[in-house]
């Protein structure tokens, strides 16, 4: 079988980016395009929330390849240019401009798209997304207002780490009655929600958002759902993403939470799929997953570029993510189901200094370290073995001494 030889990469950010390197890497030499909605150059996204946000970097640190690498990839580069349409009986991507790109490979890497909620339209109400989305935030946070942040999760949780360091009155609502309870659950986000506090944030959990207040389309305020009402000049929304597939509805490609893929990432013939987008089944927990990480971003892209010129490899990860707020490294491999059990494999939570093990259907599924990097790297190996569950003392014992 003859292998592509014009390959069209749909999204700039570091999966579609690192999708295109892999290709080259390994040999590839046929004609190149990538396509990346936005007009800057490819950048890293999660110090948007973290040090673009506090100001600490400036936004040409976080760019991830200059012009000259780049130019080096040999590839067309369509900066600012919207993929709308999948073709596929003419095997074309089409772009918002009217322009139609031939393709015998493809890899698509569109990402996700944050989530909104009804009257968000109102001027001082914030999405956090894209680096223009960080630099708008950023420049309304200096002028001192009194914040509201809705949703608890990664991203709400870190925006709010970083307006209370700036000194702002924060105030962080999610319905869950604890901070991050989707990606942790209870315990953890006991832990993660006493911190918010210890630093000044007002915590308003177990409570959703009825309505935004407005004055002359701006707002002003924020209704709950019990009845209380808060001041607030600058809301930030930040109640999860959806995979950005809106571009592929006639495609007849099978789309569900995600573009959907088979263990090697593939979607269908010649067609990959790789980063927040892609919902595919791990061979490793038995289970389909999407994940918005930034480790499986690039290991994605690498696998899927592989895949596509010929690999045929399972793609079966133990994922990798992390959070930081405040004095605190939140770092997890695995997976965390809201059923999973839990226990602490080394140190005290108390002292915020622990690795907790988190167990599912008899199985080590994920391990979760709190300011303990070396621990945790060393634990990881209990879910990459699948470790029966619960651990025995002496495995927990013996793994940290290794």
């Amino acid at each position: 079988m003859t292998g592509p030889n014009r390959i069209v990469v749909v999204g700039s950010g570091a999966a579609g980016l690192t999708a295109a390197e892999a290709l080259r890497i390994r040999g590839y030499d046929g004609a190149l395009t990538l396509i990346g909605d936005e007009q800057h150059l490819p950048y890293d996204r999660p110090p948007l929330s973290k040090q673009i946000l506090a100001g600490t970097w400036e936004p040409d640190r976080i760019t991830l390849r200059g012009n000259d690498a780049l130019a080096k990839l040999d590839a067309d580069l369509l900066l600012g240019s919207r993929a709308v349409g999948l073709d596929m009986a003419t095997r074309q991507v089409l772009l918002d401009g009217g322009d139609r790109i031939d393709f015998d490979g493809l890899v698509i890497a569109t990402g996700v798209t944050p989530r909104s909620l009804p009257g968000a339209d109102l001027a001082g109400i914030h999405l956090l997304r894209t680096l223009d989305d960080a630099l708008s935030l950023r420049a309304h946070l200096l002028d001192r207002p009194a914040v509201v942040v809705v949703g608890a999760g990664f991203l709400g949780a870190e925006v709010a780490a970083v307006a209370r360091g700036m000194s702002l009155d924060v105030t962080l609502i999610d319905p869950h009655g604890v901070p991050m309870y989707r990606q942790f659950g209870h315990r953890i986000g006991e832990l993660v929600g006493q911190l918010h506090a210890d630093h000044g944030v007002s915590l308003r959990c177990g409570t959703g958002l009825r309505r935004f207040l407005a004055a002359a389309g701006r707002v002003v305020g924020v209704e709950l759902t019990d009845g209380s009402t808060l001041d607030a000049d600058l809301v930030v929304v930040a109640v999860g993403a959806s995979p950005a597939v809106n571009w592929l509805a006639d495609s007849g490609l099978p789309l569900g939470n995600g573009v959907e893929c088979d263990t090697r990432c593939q979607v269908a013939p010649g067609i990959y799929a790789a980063g927040d987008i892609a919902s595919w089944h791990n061979n490793h927990f038995d289970t389909r997953m999407r994940l918005e990480h930034r480790m499986n971003a690039t290991e994605q892209a690498m696998a899927a570029a592989g895949n596509l010129l010929g690999a045929d490899r399972p793609f079966a990860p133990v994922p990798y993510f992390w959070t930081d707020q405040y004095d605190a490294r939140i770092q997890a491999y695995g997976i965390f189901p809201a059923d999973a059990e839990i226990t602490v494999l080394h140190g005290q939570p108390t002292s915020r200094k622990f690795v907790a093990g988190y167990g599912h259907h008899g199985t080590m599924v994920g391990v979760l370290g709190w300011n303990s990097p070396r621990e945790l790297r060393t634990l990881r190996q209990l879910v990459v073995d699948r470790t029966p569950w619960p651990p025995q003392a002496s495995v927990s014992a013996t793994a940290i001494a290794s």
